[in-house]
């Protein structure tokens, strides 16, 4: 494309493609000289009623000079842009700059007029809305700051338009016309409103791929056997509801069908539309195809072919040029190399993959980005894979291949607001946009849970995936993904695990376990794993061998309606004798006692009992039987949430919200320092932000029973819920044959380890959780299986599904066949649930009024104007963190061991010497620190010992500095990552953070709650708060300084890296020793401006 000849050349990174309101792609980008055609084609597209909206008379045809007004601009105070669809304008923008007497004008002016002219074809696509973001965007690059538009009264679109932007606005009305003018700065409300839309419109394009009408196979053979052929055959025996055509460019005249399928040599060649094609032809030969599915209208494509960008450079700009053809015409791409997608409603019944045999329906969604896992998944879900016992069925399936367009966070954005999904599974080898991932998954799982399993975590992204690579350890993106509210786990095994729980059982309302069995041995397995995984489990209950199908019943019934547990692990292994209950009678037991008290999840650990685990996933028993039965009891519906929109707060579908989903716990002690969650919002006051963590409460851990007690949960024996050793923070025992082995130190985010002993102030085990309810949840019409249709019919709904309470059903309970793999899914079960509960008092990030934020920008600026990526000095560093409350202890040079003295003697003693060469500073085990030193000798003393050891003072750099109260040694730092963000750490000093990686980590802004979760969510924590009888550390002034420095790099994104080493907490206050300040340009941020889909 050529480049304008005016004031600037083309500015290339204002294109962008978006989709747009109905699912489909639209491509911005500024209009040139070369645009004189494409500009009266498109003129002449329009209808004369919205050319007469546009220039308020009769406007058949553009002039020449209006032709020349319109593609000529200098792109600063005259720029147009234009939405394209396969090359040709469906939309057009422009801004005039204007001075205060609304005649054209130039910078410093900040004002300018705006005009929109909308194809009438593609009015109602938000096309406009789209538009007016990016042109604002564009306007405040280029310092405008206040737009104004004249508009007809009649034209009551287009000032929809402009008010339902969310900026802040004035109308008046003069002459008969209404003239709006609005701040271009953004505003809570604006950005709400565009992440609404966003929403709307990602969620619509994977609706239409996963319910199209009809479906096109590109490739299909003429024989069975290879790839196309293949995604025919599985389409036509998954009972595809809708049209299906074989395409294959080497058939004959004559031939009309193939495999029982109308064929064609071409998609051009179909009579009707096509709303899929799956391609599978040589790579070399896509470009053909896909140009043909564009000029057919074809919506979206599935493109199994290889070649791309996993086989090299060749292929990633092969890649990259399919990705700009396909959104050319509008088109979203799943793949290449992609495995297929699958949906299962039975109006759909869409299995376009590779998998030969379509999963059962059920209430699980399923993202994999290899095809290989992706199959093991499927197969584990569908049969008793892995180990895991019982069937749960999938509502859909999205295997991405290498990702080039369509992503994980596409797809989250449909399964936010799908009826027929309960849970959301993720196999991840690269997070593409981790700002956006943490954002829509934190408000996804607000709503449904979202479990989440990583591939090559230790090191790059596999080939073909285009991402941009985070500089953070895999231990920090996994703690933001827990502060997010995902669940992560470290294998398919445990994915698969937790998943299974979560599609079948309620929410448990807090760690306490009930376990029962027929096995003394099994059950004081299951209570060890409880207490690894930081649960607390109750005294288990002994059945014996001989107990009955009657005996698991009662005792089951009876552990449920116990208020002392909030779970309940079932163990059971293979008995002899007359008494000994068969396979299906003690599975129909098991069903019958947790139908009828349907409030509390249930699992069960087996032992060689294949039986018993086909049993319990069988949907034979629906209703509760009549042992024991409590009257009136029923199931409950599954949980489906309940998203808003995040722009106006209004439910968007009614959707009643299960009691045991919510996880609601009663009599939950509250974190130190936090108030008690009561489920209400706490009233917004300064900063409000979402995704903040609390505190978590301070629970009693289970001391290890002398004993089984025979009477069960319920009766007080040793530990039953009294005070005891939390639970480890180390990741627990993992059951043989599982897939990775235990991670290394450092790798846990668990919670604090083993006390010691209780204390009031104790931090509990786990690390706080955090997040948001609500969101946008405006839901398309469509059949079952795709946003806004009916819930799949619970007749077609195959074994392992949650069945509802209005067909008589009952949940299955998921068995296990180690107790560890059990208790860690319930484990990750209780975290989720708590996160729940915080995520509705999201906190706020508090205002100092002593913080100087303007004295910083000042300091900030005039240090960049120096040089990039600066280091600040130690007086520059003062200076800085001064204006945000936070103070240095006073570090004098001591070039000589005269200056160190006058030093001391300024300070007063007792006084520090310390190196500050890089190599030795905070290095005080190897002897670079003398500290206590009372007077001048002792000083003087110390000065020749360091000399001596280490060289001298101009290699040394030694330092004089006062004595701080003694206490505890901690770290406080933060880093501006390109990918994820800006993150701040926590952890101690020394060893603790340095060798077993324990650190802490929240993304800023903080909220006062997550700065309380990050001082209790190290596993060192309980050294901070009494440990072994010593004094507690003043936390408070500790959370506090955390919140001070989070609200620096929040405020100035120049700030990309804090360090402050050591922090010493005393009893009283604290004491800031050293610090390290660095600035820089920020990097660009992607979750900002207007929507755009990902540039490749």
């Amino acid at each position: 494309m050529q480049t304008s000849s005016d004031r600037h050349e083309y500015p290339a990174h204002w294109e962008a493609d978006v989709v747009l309101r109905d699912g489909g792609t639209a491509r911005i980008r500024p209009i040139t000289v070369d645009d004189a055609e494409r500009l009266v084609s498109f003129y002449e597209q329009v209808s004369d009623e919205s050319k007469y909206y546009r220039f308020f008379a009769p406007y058949p045809r553009l002039s020449a000079k209006d032709v020349h007004r319109f593609t000529h601009h200098d792109f600063v105070d005259r720029v147009g842009l234009a939405a394209t669809v396969g090359g040709e304008f469906i939309a057009t923008v422009r801004y005039d700059r204007i001075g205060a007497d609304g005649m054209p004008a130039s910078a410093p002016a900040d004002e300018a007029e705006v005009a929109f002219l909308v194809q009438d074809a593609h009015q109602g696509r938000g096309v406009a809305s789209a538009l007016l973001e990016h042109i604002a965007a564009v306007a405040r690059e280029r310092g405008i700051r206040r737009f104004a538009a004249e508009v007809l009264p009649a034209n009551s679109k287009m000032i929809k338009v402009f008010t339902d932007a969310g900026y802040q606005q004035q109308r008046s009305f003069e002459d008969g016309v209404v003239r709006l003018e609005f701040d271009l700065e953004p505003t809570d409300r604006s950005v709400a409103v565009q992440r609404a839309r966003e929403q709307r419109a990602e969620a619509r394009s994977v609706q239409r791929l996963l319910a199209p009408g009809s479906v096109a196979v590109v490739g299909a053979g003429r024989t069975p056997g290879g790839v196309g052929r293949s995604v025919l055959a599985n389409l036509r025996e998954a009972g595809f509801t809708g049209r299906l055509y074989a395409v294959n460019k080497a058939l004959g005249e004559d031939e009309k069908e193939l495999a029982g399928v109308p064929a064609h040599r071409s998609v051009t060649d179909i009579e009707g539309p096509v709303d899929l094609a799956v391609v599978a032809v040589p790579a070399a030969h896509v470009p053909q195809v896909v140009a043909e599915c564009g000029e057919h209208g074809v919506q979206g494509l599935v493109v199994v072919s290889a070649g791309y960008a996993e086989s090299g450079p060749e292929g990633r700009e092969r890649q990259r040029e399919l990705v700009r053809q396909a959104r050319t015409y509008g088109m979203r791409i799943i793949g290449p190399n992609a495995f297929g997608i699958i949906n299962t409603a039975p109006d759909v019944r869409l299995n376009a993959s590779l998998a030969p045999q379509t999963p059962r329906s059920g209430r699980i969604g399923l993202f994999a980005q290899s095809g290989a896992i992706g199959i093991a998944l499927l197969s584990r879900l569908h049969r008793r894979g892995g180990g895991v016992t019982g069937v749960t069925g999938v509502s859909t399936f999205v295997s991405s291949g290498n990702r080039a367009d369509v992503s994980g966070n596409d797809v989250l954005q449909y399964w936010y607001e799908d009826p027929d999904t309960d849970v959301v599974l993720m196999y991840l080898e690269s997070i593409g946009n981790p700002r956006k991932f943490t954002r829509l998954a934190r408000r996804t799982a607000a709503v449904k849970p979202l479990v989440v399993v990583q591939g090559a975590r230790h090191g790059s992204a596999p080939l073909g995936h285009a991402v941009r690579a985070t500089q953070l350890p895999h231990t920090t993106v996994s703690a933001l993904l827990r502060q997010a509210g995902v669940i992560r786990v470290d294998t398919i095994t445990e994915l698969v695990d937790a998943g299974l729980l979560l599609a079948r059982q309620p929410l448990p309302a807090g760690p306490r376990v009930a376990i029962l069995g027929n096995s003394e041995s099994l059950g004081m397995l299951t209570y060890d794993a409880c207490l690894s995984e930081g649960l607390r489990p109750l005294p288990p209950l002994d059945l014996t061998t001989g107990a009955s199908a009657q005996d698991f019943h009662a005792a089951l019934s009876r552990a449920l309606a116990d208020d002392s547990c909030d779970a309940v692990v079932v163990t059971a292994i293979p008995a002899l004798g007359e008494t000994s209950p068969g396979d299906a009678a003690l599975a129909e037991a098991l069903r019958s006692a947790a139908a009828a008290n349907p409030s509390k999840p249930v699992l069960v650990v087996h032992v060689e009992l294949g039986g018993l685990a086909e049993a319990l996933s069988a949907a034979a028993s629906t209703a509760p039987q009549s042992i024991d039965k409590p009257a009136g009891a029923t199931a409950t519906a599954p949980l489906h949430g309940s998203p808003t929109d995040e722009a106006a707060g209004a439910t968007r579908r009614e959707t009643a919200v299960r009691p045991e989903r919510t996880g609601e716990a009663t009599g939950t002690a509250s974190p130190p320092g936090a108030a008690a969650t009561d489920g209400a919002q706490r009233p917004v006051t300064t900063r409000q932000t979402p995704g903040a963590g609390a505190a978590t409460p301070a629970p009693g851990g289970a001391a290890h029973p002398a004993a089984s007690s025979p009477a069960g949960p319920g009766v007080t024996g040793p530990g039953a819920g009294g005070p005891g050793p939390a639970g480890s923070g180390e990741a627990g025992p993992r059951a043989a044959g599982s897939d990775v082995p235990d991670p290394g130190p450092g790798t846990s985010d668990r919670g604090p380890a083993d006390p010691g002993g209780p204390h009031p102030d104790q931090p509990g085990p786990g690390a706080a959780r955090s997040g948001v309810t609500g969101g946008p949840g405006v839901a398309a019409q469509g059949p079952a299986g795709v946003p806004g249709g009916p819930a799949s019919a619970v007749a077609g709904v195959e074994p392992g599904a949650v069945t509802s309470a209005e067909s008589g059903g009952a949940r299955l309970i998921p068995a296990y066949p180690a107790a560890e793999r059990a208790v860690r899914a319930l484990s990750e079960a209780v975290n989720y649930a708590q996160w729940r509960r915080e995520a509705a008092e999201p906190g706020r990030v508090p205002e100092y009024e002593d913080i100087d934020e303007k004295g910083a920008a000042e300091q900030i600026d005039a240090l960049l104007a120096r040089g990039e990526g600066l280091t600040l000095g130690e007086d520059e560093t003062g200076a800085l963190l001064a204006r945000y409350g936070i103070r240095l202890r006073q570090a004098r040079p001591a070039p000589t061991p005269d200056e160190a003295a006058r030093a001391a003697r300024l300070i007063g003693y007792p006084v520090a010497l310390k190196t500050t060469a890089p190599h030795l500073r905070h290095r005080a085990d190897l002897g670079g620190v003398r500290l206590d030193l009372a007077d001048e000798e002792q000083l003087r003393r110390a000065y020749a010992e360091l000399t001596e050891l280490f060289g001298g003072p101009d290699e040394l750099r030694p330092v004089v500095q006062g004595m701080a109260p003694r206490g505890v040694d901690t770290i406080v730092r933060t880093v501006v990552d390109p990918a994820a963000g800006a993150v701040l750490s926590f952890g101690l000093a020394g060893p603790a953070s340095q060798l077993l990686g324990d650190m802490a980590h929240r993304l800023i802004p903080a909220t006062e709650r997550d700065a309380a979760a990050l001082v209790r969510s190290i596993r060192t924590a309980p050294l901070l708060f009494g440990w072994r009888g010593s004094a507690p550390v003043d936390t408070e002034a500790l959370e506090e300084l955390l919140l001070r420095v989070s609200r620096l790099v929040d405020d100035h994104p120049e700030v990309v890296a804090v360090s402050l080493e050591p922090v010493v907490v005393a009893p009283q206050g604290l004491s800031v020793l050293g610090a390290t300040v660095r600035l820089a340009r920020p990097p660009v941020r992607d979750d900002l401006g207007p929507r755009t889909l990902p540039v490749y």
